[in-house]
């Protein structure tokens, strides 16, 4: 059958089941209309509209001023301190509203099919990684329907409403290709364009979030697509979230049959849902129905149908089914490019996949199993080993050592050495120094060791389970002891960052102190202090507390290091993030034969009394083998809250304040060019 044939064939299937699931839910529909009736204006759960109301806060999506007005006129319960921040985002938006839909527009393409000599509008795609196109299977089926198609950005009309010439792509199913009949998804690799640059490069890409908070009853959707194959179009806030399925959402806006795989969007931009059905009405026998009555007909068009909602799939549905398939090396690579939020990042290298989730008792889904994916053979999750240095490097005598942080799980080491080595060679040049060549450099790699230790011994839940918690609670530490770890490493990381007392914040922000717990509250401070994401800290601060409190996680990753570490001579020993607290632990294990280690540190959090006080090292003191130690950190970086060190370790310690770039607070590449960095370096590997 020809692609346009199948892609028919299963928008129809698609169609059905949607209207099975509109009308199961007729009650739940019912009922939330009934609230609306009455002037709730989001007939929601308290944990909806708390998760969602924090995230609003979080992410500065709402003025605080405006805020403060809205909550401070009278003593209000926490569900109605929800309500009015959300009403004050529902009905007030920032002149950056335009803008941001424009950009989050441009990520948007139309698909189209090659078929018996013509081209035809097959439907709506948007990219979701720099090199990844997330549609509608009914709209791709399988690879060989991906290889007929091409993509077109901006195929759109000016602001002087004059066609404007698209940018045409071609699909790479054979690179990545994953499809789900019953969430109805593919995601597809968009070839390389002529410039060799990847699509999300000219034309952005959205960051999918397997987080909550995004959405709740009652709140606009936007939704923008090629309706009917059409130029681009956008239906911006016309109508809301009707109801929350499992796995889908109902909401009401303009939309045609050309927007199956069109992102739906809430009025942060972020997306929500991948619109993929129309909800016809339908009779007693599931016949769909004419807007005059009648039982429709295919051949009457879809332009005759009644059509009475709109059905998109969850994006958290979707992230969770990606983290559950296993997949190639290179494939997990191409998903981990989706960002921190997606979740996608911590099952690189997990034992095992994630079991799919069941649906829940009493949903409606498609009838079809899911549609396996095609591509590359299945690779099973191995541990990868550190690199040693080559012989002779720095006459023998002397060794370069990197020493990572966390995160690093699935990755390959070489190219993780390489990228190093590159941060490094920008700062030796700066800084007037020889470069040195990667295969000079030991690389002791525990990234994958670390996530199996944390997975067999904290039972560390994944993020794509999009967990109710918001950052602080979801990813906390599992045992008892290591959680109490983690919220005094977050405690005093928020009291080093002078943020207000309690009663303080209760008087400043009258109103808003029941919003959000106090783990989360000190949490979101160091993120709207710092310039890193609240996941991103929250992460680091949970391993280098599950290290610290767990015996077995640190033998384990220690003797993981220690697998690719010198025995002899000088090491000059470059560490960064967790790595640090993992170097000073290393220094009490280290074989007799290495004489000393010039320490180099990058974004540590040893200046927390609550992790050095927890080294083997016995606390802030210089072991007796580190000769000198340079401690570089960025003020903006707030897994350094606790620096400069000076002030809390013995002598011997140099303090490097150094100011890396805004979204890059905290890359180990960002310090290492630095030129004084770099040049303590390498003053040590000199003859």
């Amino acid at each position: 059958m020809a692609a346009l044939g199948r892609s028919r064939e299963e928008r129809e299937r698609q169609v059905a089941a949607a209207a099975a699931r509109y009308d199961e839910t007729g009650d739940e529909r019912r009922a939330v209309e009934e609230q609306q009736d009455a002037g709730v204006a989001f007939p929601d759960s308290e944990e909806a509209l708390a998760a969602r109301a924090a995230r609003l806060l979080d992410r500065q999506a709402v003025p605080a001023a405006m805020v403060v007005e809205a909550v401070r006129a009278e003593p209000l319960a926490p569900t109605a301190a929800y309500e009015r921040i959300l009403g004050v985002s529902k009905d007030l938006q920032a002149w950056s509203f335009l803008p941001r839909g424009a950009r989050a527009a441009r990520t948007v393409a139309r698909i189209s099919v090659r078929e018996n000599g013509r081209e035809l509008p097959l439907g709506t795609g948007f990219l979701v990684s720099p090199s990844l196109l997330l549609t509608n299977h009914h709209v791709l089926t399988d690879a060989a329907a991906a290889r007929q198609c091409f993509v077109e950005f901006d195929a759109q009309v000016t602001v002087d409403n004059t066609a404007q010439s698209p940018t045409r792509l071609e699909l790479d199913p054979d690179g990545f290709f994953v499809t789900d009949q019953r969430l109805d998804f593919t995601l597809v690799l968009v070839a390389l364009g002529p410039d060799q640059r990847p699509a999300g490069e000219a034309f952005g890409w959205n960051r999918l979030s397997a987080q909550p908070g995004k959405l709740v009853i009652g709140e606009p959707v936007n939704v923008i697509g090629h309706p009917m194959g059409r130029l681009k179009e956008i239906a911006v806030r016309d109508n809301m979230l009707q109801v929350r399925l499992d796995d889908f959402l109902h909401y009401k806006t303009d939309t045609e049959p050309g927007n199956s795989g069109s992102p739906v969007f809430n009025d942060q931009w972020e997306v929500v849902a991948l619109h993929h059905s129309g909800v016809p009405r339908t009779d007693e026998q599931g016949r769909v129905l004419r807007r005059d009555g009648q039982v429709w007909q295919p051949g009457d068009g879809d332009d005759a149908i009644d059509w009475v909602s709109n059905e998109g799939v969850r994006v958290s549905s979707i992230l969770k089914h990606l983290a559950a398939l296993p997949l190639t090396s290179r494939q997990r690579e191409l998903l981990a490019e989706m960002g921190p939020e997606s979740g996608l990042r911590l099952v690189e290298a997990a034992a095992g996949p994630v079991a799919a989730p069941a649906p829940a008792a009493g949903r409606v889904t498609a009838p079809a199993p899911a549609v396996a994916a095609a591509g590359p053979a299945v690779e099973k999750a191995t541990t990868r080993a550190g690199l040693r240095a080559r012989d002779g490097a720095f006459g023998g005598t002397r060794h370069l050592v990197f020493l990572h942080g966390r995160s690093q799980e699935g990755k390959e080491p070489e190219k993780l050495r390489r990228e190093w080595a590159a941060g490094l060679n920008q700062g030796l040049v700066r800084a007037g120094l020889p470069p040195v060549d990667p295969a000079d450099v030991w690389f002791p790699y525990y990234g994958d060791r670390l996530v199996q230790a944390l997975t067999a011994h904290e039972a560390v839940p994944h993020l794509t389970e999009a967990p109710t918690a918001r950052a602080a609670e979801a990813v906390a530490p599992a045992t008892p002891t290591a959680r109490a770890v983690y919220e005094e490493i977050i405690g005093e990381a928020a009291t080093k960052w002078d943020m207000p007392h309690e009663s303080q914040l209760a008087t400043e922000r009258i109103g808003l102190d029941d919003v959000v717990g106090t783990l989360h509250k000190r949490l979101a401070w160091l993120a709207a202090r710092s310039d890193l994401d609240a996941w991103a800290i929250a992460l680091v601060f949970r391993d280098v507390a599950a290290y610290l409190d767990d015996r077995r996680i640190r033998d384990e990753v220690l003797d993981c290091v220690l697998e690719t570490m010198p025995d002899a001579g000088e090491v000059v020993l470059v560490s960064h993030s967790l790595g640090t607290v993992v170097g000073l632990d290393l220094t009490t294990r280290l074989s007799p034969g290495v004489d000393l280690v010039h320490l180099t540190t990058a974004g540590s959090p040893l200046g927390l009394d609550s992790v050095y006080g927890r080294l083997l090292v016995g606390g802030p003191k210089r072991p007796d083998i580190v000769a000198d130690w340079l401690n570089a950190w960025c003020p903006t970086d707030a897994v350094a809250i606790g620096c400069p060190l000076g002030d809390d370790w013995a002598d011997g310690l140099s303090d490097l304040a150094v100011v890396n770039a805004r979204d890059r607070a905290h890359s180990i590449v960002e310090y290492l060019a630095h030129a004084e960095v770099a040049r303590s370096i390498g003053s040590h590997l000199g003859d």
